[in-house]
C-alpha cells in the first residue's frame, strides 16, 4: 500500500524553519520582518549598536514618515538639533519651502530681517509677483519714476513702450514721414511699403507700365508678358514658331519637336539614321 509523502516530507522540513526564525535576535522595540529573516526598530526607535535607541525629539519638534528621525513644527527651524522659532517680521508670512522661512506680503520687499514697503512712483502698478511694480501702458521706466512715451505724430502705441507709424507712414529716426507711392503703385498689406499694380514692373522707385507686344498677353503674375501659342519670346517682341517638316509644336506652344523617326539638327528634322 503506497502511502502519502508530502506531510511527511512537510515534517522533516518544520524544524529547520522554526530553528532559521529562532536564529534571529530580534532586540528590545524592535519587530521582525515579514519574511522573518531580519528585524526593524519600532516607530520611535533609531537603530543603534546592534540595537534599537529611543529617538530623542526636542521641544516643539514631530517624528518623521519613517518614525527613526524628527522634524521641527511648522514656524520652527533646526539649529543645532533643536527647534527654535522663526522669527517673522512684521508684513510677512510664514514660507518654509526654502530660504529663511518667510517671504514679505504681497506690497513689501525684503530688506536684511525686515519687510520694507514698496513705493509705487505714479501712473504705475504693483505687478503680478507683488514685489516690483511696472509702468502703466503708455509710459516707461526712468530711475524710480514713470515718464510717459512720446508719441509722434502719424504713429500709435504698439506693445510695452515701443510705437509704430500708422499704415502708409516709415519710421525715420524718431518720427513718421509718408511713403512716397509712385503711379501705378499702391501699398502693400503691411502698410509699409509699395508695390506695383498689376501691368506694371519696378523700376528703381517707380513703376513702368508693361509693354505687351502683338501675339502676347499679360502672365499671371502681372509683372511680364509671355506669348501666345505658337509664339516665342525674341527680346520684346513675340515671333512665329517656325516648324519644320516632319516635326510638330511642342506642349509648350513656344517650340516644336521631331516626330518620331527623326531628329533635331539646327532648324530641321533629319532621319535618324543619319
Amino acid at each position: 500500500m503506497k502511502r502519502n509523502l508530502i506531510p511527511v516530507l512537510l515534517l522533516a522540513l518544520a524544524p529547520a524553519v522554526v530553528a532559521d526564525t529562532a536564529a534571529v535576535r530580534v532586540p528590545a522595540n524592535a519587530h521582525i520582518d515579514s519574511l522573518g529573516a531580519s528585524w526593524s526598530c519600532d516607530r520611535g526607535f533609531r537603530e543603534a549598536d546592534g540595537g534599537c535607541a529611543k529617538v530623542d525629539l526636542p521641544a516643539n519638534a514631530y517624528l518623521d514618515s519613517d518614525g527613526s528621525g524628527w522634524k521641527c513644527d511648522r514656524g520652527y527651524t533646526n539649529v543645532a538639533r533643536s527647534c527654535v522659532a522663526i522669527q517673522v517680521p512684521a508684513n510677512a508670512f510664514l514660507e518654509e519651502s526654502y530660504g529663511r522661512g518667510w517671504e514679505c506680503d504681497r506690497g513689501y520687499r525684503r530688506v536684511e530681517n525686515a519687510c520694507a514697503k514698496i513705493e509705487i512712483p505714479a501712473h504705475a502698478f504693483l505687478n503680478s509677483q507683488g514685489s516690483e511694480w511696472d509702468c502703466d501702458r503708455g509710459f516707461r521706466k526712468a530711475a524710480q519714476s514713470c515718464v510717459a512715451i512720446e508719441i509722434p505724430a502719424n504713429a500709435y502705441l504698439s506693445s510695452g513702450d515701443r510705437w509704430d507709424c500708422e499704415r502708409g507712414y516709415r519710421r525715420a529716426e524718431t518720427s513718421c514721414v509718408p511713403l512716397a507711392i509712385p503711379q501705378g503703385a499702391h501699398l502693400t498689406s503691411s502698410g509699409r511699403d509699395w508695390e506695383c499694380n498689376r501691368g506694371f514692373r519696378k523700376t528703381g522707385q517707380a513703376c513702368a507700365p508693361i509693354e505687351v507686344p502683338t501675339n502676347a498677353y499679360l502672365a499671371a503674375s502681372g509683372r511680364d508678358f509671355d506669348c501666345e501659342r505658337m509664339f516665342r519670346k525674341s527680346g520684346g517682341s513675340c515671333v512665329a514658331v517656325l516648324v519644320p517638316t516632319n516635326g510638330r509644336l511642342g506642349s509648350s506652344g513656344n517650340d516644336w519637336n521631331c516626330n518620331a523617326g527623326y531628329r533635331r539638327q539646327g532648324e530641321a528634322c533629319i532621319p535618324s539614321g543619319r
